[in-house]
């Protein structure tokens, strides 16, 4: 029997945070919510479909979006309980493959071509899913089905909330090229605006210019966007289950402006990374700490430990020493944040081996203007490591016990007025 055609399914959660937030506060229902930060700094992490009438939609500053929608349902996002919902759902994917790519807590991809004989084509694995999801957790979620990664993900924007658009296999042109080019993945405004100056209007446009025209004036992105717009998308679907890095941030109401204030954030910052790493059984090896200034500039800076580690103490020896170092340069904070990469689960890293090269530079995101490979740490002192382990278990029953604040630096204390 001949193998089937690719069947990739693009699912994507429908104003995920808020339909959490109507979800278990039904009285919120036909109200437009917003989900985000609540500070003059803060910005929208979700709108319900409501909200969006009035313009708001997600990453919109928080001022703007109380200007638009005065009367909208402002609530500050609660990650626990998203992530107990994304949990239940990445479930009812996986009763249906292995292969599951999350992309983030409210979308995911699937490569359902070997499970057709089990449960059928894919748009019959997508109408199960959807309806199981919405079983199962009571909510809503819109699918795209296609042969490829970019088309499912293209298909799954339409018709939305609790929608399905299949793009049938051997019409992948046909629905691809009257869209616009704002459809093409990673195609952003900058972006468009430039190939708008060239005369092209839809991905058709942009589709029928010789491939060398592109990747001239634009390198290897104008390859890729030609690649996307002639429909050729080999990437599969790659399932992952671990986190390639844990960490924390916090944008601040007020600038931070004294080394005393940044340091006291930034051991704040690396507690909680510490924490949420020692929660999931990991440890790290590169120390990674990302600055933001009042204008928006944002850098990171790395740091590569000799071995990995759970422990506090040498976290924020990371932490700081990349502070001191970048201190001359660094003006008022806006945000701040740590996290660690290179992870392994405790037991799994190899104490006796000898310290390795400078980790690969750990990614960087779109704003992420300045970068310099990490640094290595010296070998540390193994008994040191041994009582800093037990007081770090301890710090950990005594917060699972009385909480996360029960016992902290001074540092992070407050004196009372």
């Amino acid at each position: 029997m001949s193998r089937p055609p690719k069947s990739i399914i693009h699912l994507d959660m429908d104003a995920f945070y808020a339909s959490v937030e109507i979800l278990d506060n039904p009285a919120l229902k036909g109200l437009p919510v917003i989900v985000g930060g609540l500070g003059s700094r803060g910005v929208v992490s979700t709108a319900s479909y409501e909200a969006r009438a009035f313009g708001v939609h997600s990453a919109l500053p928080m001022v703007t979006a109380r200007r638009r929608c005065p009367e909208g349902v402002y609530i500050r996002p609660r990650p626990w309980r998203y992530k107990e919902m994304s949990d239940r759902i990445m479930a009812v994917f996986h009763r249906y493959t292995p292969l599951v790519e999350p992309l983030s807590l409210d979308e995911a991809f699937l490569d359902v071509t070997g499970s057709y004989r089990l449960f059928g084509a894919a748009e019959e694995i997508a109408r199960r899913i959807k309806a199981e999801v919405r079983e199962d957790t009571g909510l809503t979620v819109t699918a795209g089905v296609a042969s490829q990664k970019h088309l499912a993900k293209i298909a799954s924007g339409m018709n939305k909330p609790d929608g399905l658009t299949i793009v049938p296999a051997g019409g992948e042109l046909e629905f691809l090229w009257p869209l616009p080019l704002k459809s093409l993945w990673g195609v952003g405004k900058m972006m468009q605006e430039k190939l708008k100056s060239l005369g092209l209007v839809t991905i058709g446009d942009l589709a029928v210019l010789e491939r060398g025209v592109l990747e001239k004036r634009f390198g290897k992105f104008g390859t890729h966007m030609w690649e996307l717009a002639n429909g050729l998308d080999a990437r599969e679907v790659e399932p992952w289950n671990d986190a390639k890095s844990v960490g924390a941030e916090e944008t601040f109401g007020e600038n931070l402006e004294s080394p005393e204030e940044i340091k006291a954030a930034l051991l704040a910052q690396a507690m909680t990374a510490v924490r949420r790493l020692r929660k999931q059984g990991l440890k790290g090896r590169t120390v990674t700490v990302k600055f933001r200034d009042g204008k928006f500039k944002t850098r990171t800076r790395a740091k590569t430990l000799s071995r990995p580690t759970d422990l506090r103490d040498e976290v924020y020896k990371a932490v700081l020493d990349i502070y001191e170092k970048e201190a001359p340069t660094l003006g008022p904070m806006r945000l701040l944040g740590v996290s660690l990469s290179r992870l392994s689960y405790v037991g799994e890293e190899n104490l006796d081996s000898e310290p390795e090269a400078p980790a690969v530079p750990v990614q960087r995101s779109l704003f992420d203007f300045e970068a310099e490979p990490p640094q290595m740490e010296p070998v540390r002192n193994e008994e040191a490591v041994k009582r800093a382990e037990k007081l770090n278990q301890a710090l950990d029953q005594l917060a699972g016990k009385f909480g996360i604040d029960a016992v902290r630096p001074a540092t992070l204390t407050k004196p009372k007025k």
